[in-house]
C-alpha cells in the first residue's frame, strides 16, 4: 500500500505507523492534513470537531462532497481514512475543544498536534498546553482571504508578519514572556479586505499539507536523534 513512500523511507515507515497525531478542527486546513496523513501511513489519529459539513465547504474542504453534507466532520474523517487504509484507527471527538475538555483530551498518548482552528482563544490555549506537556505542534495561522498558497511558509511565530491572527499569537507571546519554539504555518501574503473572510481551493489545502509535512518529517527525524 504503501510502497512508494517506503522508497524514500525505507524501514523508518514503521516510526510513522506507531505515533499518534491529534487534528484540532477539520476544515479546510485540518481536512488536509488528516487526508495527508493517513496517506502518509499514520494509523493512529485523533480528531476532533464538533462541526457538520455544509454547502459552503464544497469550494476548498477535503472532506466536503455533495454526499456528506449534514454529516459531522469527524464521522466523515474516519470513513475517508478507513477506504485509504484499512487499518487506521481514528479516535473521533465530536464536539469543539475548549477550556472544559481540554485537560482531559491532552491526557491521551499524543505525538504531535496540528491545530487547524479559527478560534484564537483556542488557539492560545493549544500552543501553551503543548509548550507546558512538552508535546510537538504546529500551530496554523489564517488560510482566508488569501489567494496564494505560494506565498506559505513554516517559521516560528516571532518571526512573522502580516497575518491577522499572528499578529495576536505574537502579542500573547510577548505579554506572557513565553518561551520555547512555537512553529507556525503563515502567509507573508497580505489579507484582501472583504466584508466577510472568503477562501479559494488552495490556500487552505496547502496550508494543511504545509502542516502535515512538517509533522512527518518531525517525527521521522526522532529516529536519528
Amino acid at each position: 500500500m504503501f510502497e512508494r513512500l517506503e522508497l524514500l523511507i525505507g524501514n523508518k515507515i514503521n516510526l510513522l505507523k506507531n505515533k499518534t497525531v491529534l487534528v484540532i478542527g477539520l476544515g479546510g486546513v485540518g481536512g488536509s492534513a488528516f487526508e495527508s496523513l493517513v496517506r502518509s501511513s499514520i494509523q493512529n489519529i485523533i480528531v476532533i470537531d464538533g462541526d457538520k459539513i455544509d454547502i459552503t465547504n464544497l469550494n476548498r474542504q477535503t472532506l466536503a462532497w455533495r454526499n456528506t453534507i449534514g454529516k459531522m466532520k469527524t464521522e466523515v474523517a474516519e470513513i475517508l481514512a478507513k477506504n485509504i487504509n484499512e487499518n487506521c484507527q481514528i479516535t473521533k471527538i465530536s464536539t469543539f475543544l475548549n477550556e472544559q475538555n481540554i485537560d482531559k483530551l491532552f491526557k491521551q498518548k499524543i505525538d504531535f498536534v496540528i491545530d487547524a482552528i479559527d478560534d484564537i482563544k483556542i488557539k492560545k490555549l493549544i500552543i501553551k498546553k503543548c509548550l507546558k506537556e512538552k508535546i510537538k505542534f504546529i500551530s496554523v495561522m489564517g488560510a482566508g482571504n488569501k489567494m496564494h498558497p505560494e506565498m506559505l511558509e513554516i517559521t516560528d511565530i516571532r518571526k512573522t508578519t502580516y497575518d491577522p491572527i499572528a499578529k495576536i499569537i505574537r502579542k500573547m507571546v510577548k505579554d506572557e514572556n513565553i518561551k520555547g519554539k512555537i512553529p507556525v504555518v503563515y502567509s507573508k501574503e497580505k489579507p484582501l479586505i472583504t466584508g466577510k473572510i472568503g477562501s479559494n481551493a488552495q490556500t487552505p489545502l496547502t496550508a494543511g499539507l504545509l502542516a502535515s509535512s512538517y509533522v512527518i518529517n518531525k517525527l521521522l527525524e526522532e529516529n536519528n536523534e
